[in-house]
């Protein structure tokens, strides 16, 4: 199976009370950006990403977010294109880059071919439909979001295999002349990954093209269905699904005592955490989910994907969702405690990872036992942690916690797409497809 690293990029340097006041990262006014800090910031992540190359992650992830403290990645093609030149080994996976958001596909596809070029076809390309706030940010209209997406795809697609010059005339992209000269490394093209947050269309979109999908933190019962979704797609068209068809981003952080572990893996909740990326306006802006897709993540609850705005009443852990009334004084402590008791709902239920190595290993190895994912990348941790205490923790990660989950990969038959291309496996006719998930490890977990 395939390891991964990655981190948000996170700016360390704000004062925590202004984002709860803002209830959300997503329009914190950039007046608290600082310009010395975040620059010294971005060439440490790069050098983070140096490491974990060096300690023996199979791949370094990227994303992107506009507007957002909470990811510095705002451009991640130019992060990734750095990374392309400064390692030699491990993968570089974009999970992802926007699609419906991004105005010019054409330039995008220029972009990523010279990514795989410059790093020697070491390139895994996702492309996601972006976070309800990009919307808003990029100026882009939500109810045309998977319009944007279909068609940018089957462009950049083009792009890469159609000989040119040629014309093309979509409903969304117009382009008198396409040539690109920079073209990928690999061919056809380089693998691509769908990344996504329990989004039953977007689990379809991936498995008719035989796209990996990539859960993005999403809890582990709600996951095991979408994998299921995805593999009864496949089926009917005649293939197997298996591990190389999945992969899984989880939150994981590392100490040498729980404790100190505990202490700093509030990060993951500093300012309210993925639960507050944007408020709940921003996330779910008109026309951008469907009706299925909502009421998923409705009824799955706020600690259902570590990316999600949404909280139920009943289960109210985001930051926007602390006062019945915004007239009411603020209570920050009252908040943040809150927060506090969240977060340790999601490690009851394994949807972050947070202790000593051997305590981290054997929820990780559970959560592998269960869905079954060819790929596991791990969301370092986010907040304000110091530079040595992020390389201690991948240091125990890597010494200690992947070695662990290799064994347990080979012991359970886990292979990436790598190993095994997805679509290689074909169901006889009138045969059942085989199982995807095991989910009798789930009594060991507590649902949210």
């Amino acid at each position: 199976m395939q390891i991964g690293y990655f981190t948000e990029r996170p700016y360390r340097w704000l004062d925590e009370d202004d984002v709860l006041r803002n209830k959300a990262f997503f329009a914190l006014p950039n007046d608290r950006f600082d310009h010395l800090k975040a620059a010294d910031d971005y060439n440490h992540w790069l050098d983070e990403y140096q490491a974990a190359e060096e300690m023996g992650f199979d791949v370094l992830a990227l994303n992107e977010h506009h507007g957002n403290p909470i990811c510095m990645g705002s451009v991640q093609n130019i992060e990734a294109s750095i990374l392309a030149r400064i390692t030699s080994k491990a993968r570089i996976a974009l999970i992802g880059n926007p699609l419906p958001v991004n105005k010019h596909p054409l330039r995008l596809a220029e972009e990523l071919a010279t990514i795989d070029l410059i790093s020697r076809g070491r390139l895994i390309s996702g492309w996601v439909r972006g976070a309800g706030a990009e919307q808003f940010f990029n100026n882009a209209n939500p109810a045309y979001n998977r319009e944007y997406l279909d068609e940018a795809h089957e462009f950049i697609i083009q792009a890469w295999t159609r000989p040119g010059p040629w014309r093309y005339e979509g409903k969304h992209f117009h382009y008198r002349h396409v040539n690109p000269w920079a073209l990928p490394f690999q061919k056809p093209h380089p693998p691509i990954w769908m990344p996504g947050v329990l989004s039953p269309e977007t689990v379809l979109w991936a498995a008719d093209r035989g796209y990996p999908y990539i859960g993005l933190g999403t809890a582990i019962g709600p996951t095991t269905e979408l994998w299921d979704l995805y593999a009864d797609r496949a089926a009917a068209n005649g293939l197997q699904a298996g591990p190389e068809n999945f992969g899984y981003v989880i939150p994981v952080f590392c100490a040498d005592s729980e404790d100190k572990a505990q202490e700093l893996g509030r990060g993951f909740v500093f300012g309210g955490g993925q639960n507050a990326f944007s408020r709940p306006e921003h996330t779910l802006p008109p026309g951008y989910n469907s009706k299925a897709a909502t009421k998923r993540l409705a009824e799955a609850g706020v600690n259902a994907t570590t990316w999600t705005g949404l909280a139920t009443a009943r289960k109210a852990n985001m930051v926007g969702d602390n006062r019945p009334d915004d007239s009411e004084p603020e209570d920050l402590e009252s908040i943040r405690q809150k927060l506090y008791r969240g977060l340790q709902r999601a490690q009851d239920a394994h949807t972050v990872l947070v202790g000593t190595p051997d305590q981290v290993a054997t929820k990780m190895k559970r959560v592998m036992s269960i869905v079954r994912p060819g790929v596991v990348i791990f969301l370092h941790i986010q907040g304000p942690v110091s530079n040595e205490d992020r390389m201690r923790s991948m240091e125990l990660l890597t010494e200690h916690v992947v070695p662990d989950m290799r064994d347990h990969a080979s012991s359970i038959g886990l292979v990436d797409q790598f190993q095994r291309e997805p679509g290689s496996v074909k169901i006889p006719h009138g045969a059942a497809r085989d199982d995807v998930v095991d989910r009798s490890g789930l009594k060991y977990i507590n649902a949210i």
